[in-house]
């Protein structure tokens, strides 16, 4: 089954703002989540020194727990003081608890690796190593006030380095992740503005394009209402007056529409022609043209053919010539082949092609962009997609009259 209408699409910008909502919350939640975490470590590391023995000064002991625990609360906004502030407390607990007292708690060595990792996660690489030294520094005192070995200063120095280690690694793939994400929008955004662009460029070709099949329409009219008039007999006052109103009207409707054109036409633009524009029937002379850039194309009517409005003739060849164009493209050495259906009320075309090359026709031109647009525009439908057994194909169907 090809690919759907092209209608069902999402818009980007809808899906944008929904990625943000989504993204609100989770950033919510995240930090809901940071501040339960830091509240159970605070009163985790309370409840031990309470509960520990050989603990003097209990009391001043648990309000430096709360030192060493709620500044992580505020480390998203302040990523380098708040770590420190904690290294500042560890200290502290170290000059005035005993060293019976350091080495029966365990929460203040989790603190310790708590900073070593909120350090290494700063941004600027100075303060981070800056940070990692006062890490090290409170491991020294420590160590130092409970009496501990040169061996145990050892360790305690190369764990709180793999922590910092740690959280450094985790900062460049957060940053990595982070550029990747905003380059991925704006990928997104480049190629919806490309789209739109596209699009009002497509708009403005079909604008063109209609203005020269009715300015024809209209120069005819005119020109068969001026003659009429010159063969009325002299007492033919009233129709004289009748069919010069029409010439009046119709030169006027042709100047409007220029002026129109005027408005939507850019400075590169050539300027509008007042010659038939290409139909169905000249779909021998495109296939010719395809061929002989390279491309064998196979063409086959099925029905007859009904009276089609002169839109909907046109955007018919233009679907089978930007088809075509994207099968020479992106289909090289290959065979193509255009069926042309005329059932009932609509005009069915199939352009398909054998080939290997690029799975949609919307590489580089927007070509597939060009042709939904002229689709909508006469209420039809369009669908493309990799065929079955290799290639690609592309279906569109035309109301024979068009939509109102």
């Amino acid at each position: 089954m090809i690919c759907g209408s092209f209608a069902g699409r999402t818009h980007p910008a809808t899906t944008r703002r929904y990625l943000a909502r989504v993204q609100g919350v989770l950033d919510r939640i995240r930090a809901r989540a940071v501040e339960a975490v830091v509240l159970t470590f605070a009163v985790a590391s309370v409840v031990e020194v309470l509960a520990a023995q050989h603990i003097d000064d209990q009391w001043l002991v648990a309000l430096l727990a709360l030192g060493w625990t709620l500044p992580f609360a505020l480390r998203a906004r302040y990523p380098f003081w708040a770590p420190v502030v904690v290294c500042v407390f560890l200290s502290a607990f170290a000059l005035t608890a005993s060293d019976r007292s350091i080495t029966s708690l365990t929460m203040p060595f989790v603190a310790a690796l708590a900073a070593a990792v909120s350090l290494g996660l700063v941004g600027d690489r100075r303060l981070s190593i800056a940070g990692w030294a006062a890490v090290i520094g409170t491991a020294a005192l420590v160590d130092s006030q409970s009496g501990s070995r040169y061996s145990d200063f050892f360790w305690t120095t190369l764990i709180l380095t793999l922590a910092w280690f740690f959280g450094s690694a985790l900062r460049t793939r957060t940053e990595q992740a982070r550029e990747l994400s905003e380059r991925v929008v704006a990928a997104e955004r480049a190629r919806a503005v490309a789209a739109e662009r596209a699009t009002a460029e497509e708009r403005a070709r079909i604008a063109r394009e209609l203005h020269d099949v009715v300015a024809h329409s209209v120069s005819v009219m005119v020109v068969q209402a001026s003659g009429v008039r010159r063969l009325l007999m002299d007492e033919q006052h009233r129709e004289r007056e009748a069919l010069l109103s029409v010439e009046q009207i119709g030169r006027q409707a042709l100047t409007e529409m220029r002026r129109m054109l005027g408005v939507m036409r850019s400075g590169e633009d050539s300027p509008a022609a007042l010659a038939p524009q290409p139909g169905l029937e000249h779909l021998d002379r495109l296939i010719a043209q395809v061929e002989e850039a390279g491309l064998p194309v196979t063409l086959r009517v099925e029905g007859d053919r009904p009276a089609l409005s002169p839109g909907v003739d046109l955007s018919a060849y233009r679907i089978v010539q930007e088809g075509l164009t994207n099968a020479l493209k992106h289909a090289k050495g290959a065979h193509a082949e255009v069926v042309v259906r005329y059932i009932d009320s609509s005009v069915q075309l199939e352009i398909a092609d054998d080939g290997s090359g690029a799975a949609n026709g919307e590489t580089g031109g927007h070509g597939l962009v060009g042709m939904r647009e002229r689709v909508a525009l006469y209420g039809g439908t369009i669908e493309a997609g990799p065929r079955d057994g290799g290639g690609f194909v592309l279906r569109a169907q035309l109301p024979v009259e068009g939509r109102a």
